[in-house]
């Protein structure tokens, strides 16, 4: 029998601890955010839908975010035994410099769109925390005032050739004048991607005031609020605004941009020259080959081409046959920590997060991406922990195995075989 008593008051007392409630509304929604997925609900209730959805989407049937999301959910961790990981190194160097996490923000257009800090919180906030920043040619803050925002830091600038290539180099020109150590060279965008959650929305921009929008406002007064009584939402680097994302892309992007505009950006740009948008492995050894210093496997977060390939499937391969030669980054769908791990595990020197970090700024602003951060910090920390490595250096394939659902087929061949 079990023996029972009455209720020592004292006892009772060591029980009772209560929290301190948290008034700050902002502050209590992101210290309960554990999750980037939890930072998406929480952006998802706080955004206009078509504002929402231009983040949240992807091409066509969004079939490649699908499974870029998935690959990174296929992965079976291998971990080590009685190693002290005790103390963790998660500083690495990439392009020439330092970045205390191994990852940074990429670039994303239409920042302000989903909240009115825009490019100006993510650029403090990676500051902030020592990583790199990337602006992107359709951002919406001035590459001055991004280096004003974070002077000493490392900023990046991703450059959209265009059909007037003067804008173009101009562009790399004041990159170059601001200070900018790397250039992000994208040349998976000759024509936009069929974004069909835009086309529904009849998104543009800057965003019209129908019925819809006005509806979809009403439980969401913040947001109008900070668009309405702050600048006008516009790109900060090209003249040209309004009309939908599609045509704004397809009237500025050129669909006959080749080698030789690689070949007269490099020899404009002083610093460090990133290609991004790689998808195959020749091209990535012809990039190799002509001494760009990065390549960044990326499908443009499934906003491009759908059904492309997975960048995440694709590294092992391309960092077996050129890893040695060049820096290899990877993007798309890195939603944890852990998915970075296993990016670095499989030869990646570096990542980046796009949506993560722009569904942190639709969460709370500023600080909202520095929760973004901490939340990735925080996972990398624990999944290096665990499996007792002490270093990114130390990362290496036996971490890491891919577990596939889908054998590839090479159609060019008479024997293939699934």
């Amino acid at each position: 029998m079990v023996q029972r008593q009455f209720p020592n008051p004292k006892e009772i007392r060591e029980y009772l601890h209560f929290k301190k409630p948290e008034l700050n509304l902002k502050k209590r929604r992101l210290e309960n955010a554990l999750t980037i997925y939890d930072l998406r609900k929480i952006a998802k209730r706080r955004t206009p839908a078509s504002a929402f959805d231009y983040t949240d989407g992807a091409a066509e049937g969004e079939i490649s975010i699908a499974r870029a999301r998935k690959a990174f959910e296929d992965v079976e961790f291998h971990p080590s035994i009685l190693k002290d990981a005790s103390e963790i190194d998660m500083s690495t160097s990439i392009l020439g410099g330092p970045s205390s996490l191994p990852f940074g923000i990429a670039p994303t257009g239409f920042t302000r769109l989903m909240q009115t800090e825009g490019e100006v919180a993510g650029a403090g906030a990676a500051g902030a925390a020592g990583i790199p920043f990337c602006l992107s040619t359709l951002g919406t803050t001035s590459i001055e005032d991004v280096k004003a925002t974070n002077p000493t830091g490392r900023n990046w600038f991703q450059l959209y050739v265009m059909r007037k290539r003067e804008i173009s180099y101009g562009l790399v020109e004041r990159a170059a004048q601001a200070g900018f150590d790397t250039l992000f060279f994208t040349v998976d965008t000759p024509v936009a991607g069929n974004r069909m959650r835009d086309v529904r929305h009849g998104f543009s921009i800057p965003p019209q005031l129908t019925v819809k929008t006005v509806v979809d406002a009403i439980p969401r007064p913040w947001w109008w609020i900070d668009f309405l009584t702050t600048p006008p939402l516009e790109f900060a680097s090209l003249s040209s605004t309004g009309g939908t994302v599609g045509e704004l892309l397809n009237n500025a992007m050129d669909p006959t941009i080749s080698f030789d505009d690689l070949k007269t950006i490099r020899e404009m740009w002083p610093g460090k020259l990133a290609v991004k948008g790689v998808q195959n492995l020749e091209d990535s050894k012809k990039l190799a080959d002509l001494g760009v210093d990065s390549i960044v496997l990326s499908n443009h977060g499934g906003r491009q081409l759908d059904r492309a390939p997975v960048p995440f499937l694709l590294l092992p391969e391309v960092a077996r046959e050129v890893g040695k030669d060049v820096e290899i980054m990877v993007d798309t769908g890195i939603m944890n920590g852990a998915d970075i791990v296993a990016a670095l595990a499989l030869g990646a020197d570096f990542t980046l997060i796009g949506r993560a970090y722009l569904y942190g700024l639709m969460a709370g602003g500023r600080a909202g991406v520095d929760r973004t951060i901490e939340i990735l910090r925080s996972q990398i920390e624990r999944t290096m922990k665990l499996l007792q490595v002490t270093s990114i250096e130390e990362l290496g394939p036996q971490h890491v195995t891919q577990l596939t659902r889908f054998n590839r087929v090479d159609s060019s061949r008479d024997d293939a075989t699934v």
